[in-house]
């Protein structure tokens, strides 16, 4: 675990695509992940050989979530502290993540220093064995470290009836601040209004939910049932965990143009396939070879056919779409920064993927790694 905390190689590797996932935007920077997923998974099914494209650039430090995403979400959070952002963004700047930062160097730098800290949480997961996706936990871990480092609440300030209410936005309450909620700016909430030029004050809404067209419960639920399908569809047919999650990461290309609605799933097909194959993969060939386990043939739901694992990926699918918008009631809505509520998610999928094998119910966990 050392010699790859050390790896000077992959570090000055992880600091460029911590510095250009800046540069380029966050939600940008990701829409390549999932392009080059797609590209690096299309590849392997013709050559195996090429399985370096999605392992050694697409979850590497070029595109890494870990790396690039979280470089860039770390480096947005920094530009707003310094007021370097100005967009007439409904939310706080440093939520803005489908904007791109530019050259500014200290933004860059900090994008790089956050990059490299993703690659170290990346190993830290993956030497340690530890049972969910080792990237989207650090796309979640660098998140908090930001808002840490940065200055910035855990949480933020509860203003609806509980954590969880989403009633304020639904309502429409806006509350008055000034340069910032969080970096020296005068808040108000009712009646408590210091004094300071109205020229520097504006209104934002007291709950900010991560996608307003993506919160309620039932709409997340169905959501989850339907792209949970798609992926568990996708990797049955291909054997491919990580298919699904390119084609969903690569459609948000939409959203960051601005399409109003688009919906973001990729935090459900990755789990609902990496479930679907755990199920569907048979003991003596295929993924069960090259998993992190030892195949458990006397499991459960050892080899079904297609019809269960579908069904498998479906519940999954839906129980990671509802953790998603847990996590984003919870640290999204009421805090000043992008936590990513996918990220989340997806640790929670691919959690439960490895303790379904635990307790005997799935025969391997794919690619999921276990202690």
């Amino acid at each position: 675990m050392l010699d790859a905390l050390l790896d000077l190689a992959e570090i000055i590797a992880a600091f460029g695509g911590g510095a250009f996932g800046a540069a380029l935007g966050p939600l940008p920077a990701f829409i390549f992940t999932g392009f080059m997923v797609i590209a690096g998974e299309a590849a392997t099914l013709v050559d195996p050989d090429a399985a370096a494209i999605t392992d050694q650039v697409a979850f590497g430090p070029p595109f890494s979530p870990a790396i690039s995403f979280a470089g860039g979400v770390a480096a947005t959070a920094y530009a707003a502290r310094r007021g370097y952002m100005d967009t007439g963004f409904d939310y706080h700047e440093a939520k803005n993540i489908s904007y791109a930062l530019g050259t500014k160097p200290d933004v860059l730098a900090v994008g790089g220093a956050f990059g490299i800290l993703g690659y170290w949480l990346v190993v830290l997961s993956e030497s340690l064995g530890m049972p969910y996706d080792p990237i989207a936990m650090g796309v979640v871990l660098s998140a908090f470290a930001h808002r840490l480092i940065l200055g910035y609440s855990i949480i933020g300030k509860v203003r609806g009836a509980n954590i969880l209410d989403m009633g304020p936005f639904e309502r429409e309450e806006m509350r008055v601040i000034g340069e910032s909620a969080t970096d020296g700016g005068i808040e108000t909430d009712g009646g408590e209004v210091q004094a300071k030029a109205a020229a520097t004050q504006k209104e934002r809404l007291k709950v900010e939910p991560w996608l307003p067209h993506q919160y309620k419960w039932g709409h997340v639920a169905m959501l989850g049932l339907a792209a949970g399908i798609l992926g568990a569809y996708v990797g049955v047919v291909t054997g491919s965990a990580f298919l699904g999650f390119g084609i969903s990461a690569a459609s948000l290309v939409f959203l960051n143009c601005g399409v109003e609605k688009i919906p973001v799933t990729h935090h459900i097909t990755l789990p609902a396939a990496t479930a679907a194959l755990a199920v569907y993969v048979p003991a003596d060939g295929g993924i069960a070879e090259g998993a992190p386990v030892a195949y458990d043939s006397g499991a459960l739901l050892a080899g079904t056919g297609t019809e269960v694992a579908l069904i498998v990926g479906l519940v999954i699918g839906v129980l990671a779409a509802l953790f998603g918008e847990l996590f984003q009631r919870v640290f999204f809505a009421h805090g000043d920064t992008h936590v990513d509520p996918p990220a989340a998610g997806i640790v929670f999928g691919t959690f439960l993927v490895a303790i379904l094998y635990v307790l005997g119910v799935f025969p391997t966990t794919v690619w999921v790694p276990w202690f």
